[in-house]
């Protein structure tokens, strides 16, 4: 199967049955649009080095551990984690998802750095409510917002209280649990 990813079209050579094997999303030979040819599947909205992780996982059955990385690449590398959070959201990969998650949180805390709004506005412009990524942002705002001895404070994440109500009110959800 061929499929076609973000922007830029990087091509990608897949055995269907593989794809099929883990998500359904790819069991229509055309994945979930009707208007493209039989066998191939353009992913143009997703980001490639996801994509990249999750064809490395389905033929390794492993992402790389964020742990193992030198400093300056764990933050870039939990964001494509981010990245492919969402791309398993969209295709049906729980299994995957998991394992992002896992990696984004791991690599945010190694790195010693948090989501800022450029990271949080797509997780909740694409995630349902109550998803873990979604709780796992907004915890991670509340704590910088109440933090006296941290940068971040409401102000910093004006853009995502303005673009998702839901983001204001996991916050304020996450501020009052403590």
């Amino acid at each position: 199967m061929d499929l076609y990813v973000g922007q830029s079209r990087r091509h990608w050579c897949l055995h269907r049955d593989l794809l099929c094997y883990h998500t359904s999303y790819f069991q229509g030979s055309n994945g979930s649009n009707d208007n493209q040819k039989p066998g191939k599947i353009e992913l143009l909205d997703e980001d490639p080095q996801a994509f990249e992780l999750l064809v490395k996982w389905l033929y390794q059955g492993r992402l790389d551990d964020v742990s193992d990385m030198p400093m300056d690449k764990k933050w870039d590398y939990a964001d494509v984690c981010q990245k492919l959070y969402i791309l398993c959201e969209r295709i049906n990969m729980p299994q995957l998802k998991d394992v992002a998650i896992d990696q984004f949180r791991k690599g945010c805390n190694e790195a010693g750095l948090v989501p800022g709004p450029e990271e949080i506005k797509p997780i909740y412009a694409t995630t349902p409510p109550h998803s873990p990524i979604r709780k796992l942002v907004s915890r991670i705002a509340a704590r910088q917002i109440m933090d006296p001895d941290s940068s971040s404070d409401a102000g910093s994440y004006r853009l995502c209280f303005e673009s998702s109500a839901d983001f204001a009110i996991d916050v304020v959800a996450a501020i009052r649990q403590g």
